[in-house]
């Protein structure tokens, strides 16, 4: 199934509302969209929303043999998946050109960048390392995919716990949580991607485009960059060109944003990391608002049970006593009872526009009967009339009448 296209209304529209320096959320043309961090039960799993955009990541390792070429360094494995739970136009199953650009632009951010030590996940030279696979799940599109992807696979990483592992002479020891704590990956920096979207061949310029946007723009510049303003990678995308000028200034906006979001991905690390050393509660189940219906659960709130006697009796003499109560349940047939308060049931009365119509009935009902009695009583006396030689022959029949003809008495034949 295609992603429906905008129509030339929509295109108009959104074009006329970024010359205006308007977008459709309320944001200004340099504002980056609420980032939120939830991790789930197990370590190096987690989901990033980026407004509406969300995407799961998660982390696992295997022991492996290394490559011929690098015998003492591990191995890194990305891999990032578009369904159609996401967004109706991913087709499962068929590598997309726009699913090979991401993946290829994942790689090149956090593996070209040199992010991970890769030599401190080898076990043995030339025979045993660490292989590292970061799987990426888009879970609901709503724009700007690849900078979700890379917060969700750095944290992820940053989140991720290997195994402990001894070796002594040729055996290799795994160790599982429960004899030796988990090691997290050695992680020098943190890049994360920025995107950028043109319009206009460059003349207006906005932050973490949405989806919308993203089908009206012109071109897309993904700038990757660490907190210490080192640029670890970037892409130009689409039919424009750019100037140094405008180069230079979506860099300065880059370092501004990768600064805030690296201080908000160490505090959610610091805050699970707490979580869990004081034996709270964590999880995917606990990150959800208490506000929503679908969380199933309600903050604890201390309740008071202090001069309880006394504040019900308060309660009791300020309220109002209740109408038409009855002391004993009432019983109106033998064999039946009434489930309640004992106050009589009023379903099935009527309304008051049944019950005019009610009324209506009983009087056509009534005025009906006295011309039914009235037509009787004049049979009656017709009958009464008429002689009591004559028979009397009563025929519900719509056939016309029927006369009998009784036979004539045949003559005396004469000699």
């Amino acid at each position: 199934m295609k992603a429906t296209p905008l129509s030339n209304c929509e295109r108009r529209f959104l074009l006329r509302a970024i010359e205006e320096r308007k977008r459709l959320d309320g944001r200004q043309c340099y504002d980056y969209r609420n980032v939120r961090v939830s991790f789930g039960a197990d370590y190096g799993c987690c989901i990033v929303e980026l407004g509406k955009t969300r995407v799961l990541a998660q982390v696992s390792c295997e022991l492996v043999p290394p490559k011929p070429n690098r015998p003492t360094e591990g191995i890194l494995f990305f891999n990032l998946e578009l369904s159609p739970m996401a967004a109706p136009g991913f087709e499962p199953g068929r590598q997309s050109e726009l699913l090979v650009k991401l993946n290829r632009l994942i790689e090149r951010c956090l593996r070209n960048s040199k992010c991970i030590d890769t030599e401190s996940l080898c076990v043995v030279a030339g025979e045993k390392v660490w292989q590292i696979r970061l799987d990426l799940h888009l879970l609901n599109h709503d724009g700007n995919i690849i900078d979700a992807a890379s917060i969700a696979g750095i944290v992820a990483l940053c989140h991720f716990r290997r195994p402990d592992v001894s070796v002594q002479g040729e055996e290799v020891t795994v160790y599982t949580p429960e004899e030796r704590d988990p090691v997290p990956l050695s992680i020098h920096h943190m890049p994360i991607c920025v995107s950028f979207a043109f319009f206009q061949q460059g003349t207006y310029l906005l932050v973490d485009p949405s989806e919308r946007e993203e089908c009206v723009m012109d071109g897309l510049l993904v700038i990757a960059m660490n907190k210490h303003r080192e640029i670890c990678t970037i892409q130009s995308s689409g039919g424009i060109m750019l100037v140094k000028d405008q180069v230079l200034r979506c860099s300065k906006i880059t370092a501004v944003k990768v600064a805030e979001i690296t201080e908000l991905i160490q505090k959610a690390l610091e805050n699970d990391q707490k979580v869990r050393k004081e034996g709270g509660k964590f999880g995917f189940a606990e990150s959800i608002p208490n506000q929503k219906i679908t969380a199933f659960k309600m903050e604890s709130a201390a309740v008071d049970t202090n001069n309880v006697e006394e504040q019900a009796e308060e309660i009791i003499t300020k309220a109002e006593p209740p109408s038409d109560v009855f002391a004993k349940p009432i019983l109106h047939t033998p064999g039946t009872a009434q489930i309640g308060e004992g106050i009589e049931n009023s379903w099935g009365d009527l309304e008051e526009s049944e019950r005019e119509e009610a009324v209506e009935e009983e009087g056509e009902s009534e005025a009906t009967a006295f011309e039914c009695q009235k037509m009787e009583t004049e049979d009656t006396s017709t009958m009464r009339e008429t002689k009591k030689d004559e028979p009397i022959v009563l025929s519900d029949s719509e056939e016309e009448e029927v006369v009998i003809l009784e036979p004539q008495e045949l003559p005396k034949k004469t000699r």
